[in-house]
């Protein structure tokens, strides 16, 4: 008869040990995470932030799973299809790790819910879909006066660009300059603040396949599987306080299709006048529809 392998933390996580101290693991054991949607970006950090070794996460998602998400999203697979996302999200990281504490908000995160979805955080991480700019906005002002850190990592064509928002430093209003703005405005200074560099432009072969009034674009695998790689290296730093991170309105973008990294530095954010250069040349993309770059 076989003997039944049963989960044992110290186990399961000791191969991070050597890049972690065994004292640092227990430091990711006890901290907990929030992650405000599970779709390409949201999913992916779950998991991975589950093998990392997190036990305690605050998740939430109101969607359920379609077969559009099958290109890219962690849960999604047929027998999936129609169910939950949270749910689903939240079965498949206990069956990495059967003694995780989750707390599930089925609802999203609404503003009579958002003190509560951030109770006890230590590091807001960002998987919101890239339309849900009201809940974002709320949700990042709301780590901003918490104290919460922000990270977001961006699924741009097979690249990822990362935004690290300190509770010290830059906040995400400065930065992309939303306030007082339409909608589609606010679209175009998101997408100029999440990627200055713009890396991914000028491989988009099917422009038509971006269409910002019927909230769609394209998404790959490969950019949602780097924003989880980058996010859980990032998530680490910040918790176990290994260095330095650079804060908004410093921007990471890593391009795997030109093999390429850069840094960007734009002071004052979407004011600096080589992003209201980039601005001006999206705008015109936003309302024409199809012809811009779409997070997923």
């Amino acid at each position: 008869m076989t003997t039944p392998i049963t989960f044992d933390y110290d186990r399961a996580f000791s191969r991070n040990i050597g890049w972690v101290t065994r004292a640092e693991q227990q430091t990711l054991k006890r901290a907990r995470i929030a992650i405000a949607g599970l779709g390409g970006v949201g999913g992916a950090h779950l998991l991975t932030l589950c093998r990392l070794g997190i036990t305690n996460f605050t998740i939430s998602d109101f969607d359920e799973f379609d077969v559009h998400n099958i290109n890219r999203q962690a849960g999604a697979f047929m027998p999936n299809m129609g169910r939950s996302k949270l749910e689903t999200m939240a079965q498949m990281a206990r069956e990495i790790n059967p003694e995780l504490d989750i707390r599930l908000f089925p609802k999203g995160v609404q503003p009579e819910n958002v003190d509560e979805f951030l109770l006890n955080i230590d590091v807001y991480v960002d998987g919101l879909d890239f339309f849900a700019l009201p809940a974002r906005r709320m949700v990042f002002a709301k780590c901003r006066e918490k104290g919460i850190p922000v990270l977001t990592a961006a699924p741009l064509g097979m690249g990822t660009a990362l935004l690290y928002f300190s509770p010290t430093g830059s906040s995400a209003e400065d930065y992309f300059k939303w306030d007082g703005h339409e909608v589609q405005e606010q679209y175009a200074r998101f997408i100029a603040g999440l990627s200055p560099s713009m890396m991914n432009r000028n491989y988009l072969v099917a422009p038509e396949a971006v269409n910002f009034q019927e909230k769609r674009g394209p998404s790959t695998i490969m950019a949602c599987d780097l924003c989880a790689g980058v996010m859980g290296a990032s998530v680490m730093k910040l918790l176990l306080k290994r260095g330095s991170i650079r804060a908004a309105p410093w921007g990471m973008h890593f391009d795997a299709y030109h093999q390429r990294l850069k840094f960007t530095w734009r002071p004052f954010g979407n004011a600096n006048p080589l992003q209201q250069l980039l601005l001006m040349f999206i705008r015109p993309l936003l309302r024409g529809g199809p012809k811009a770059a779409a997070k997923n």
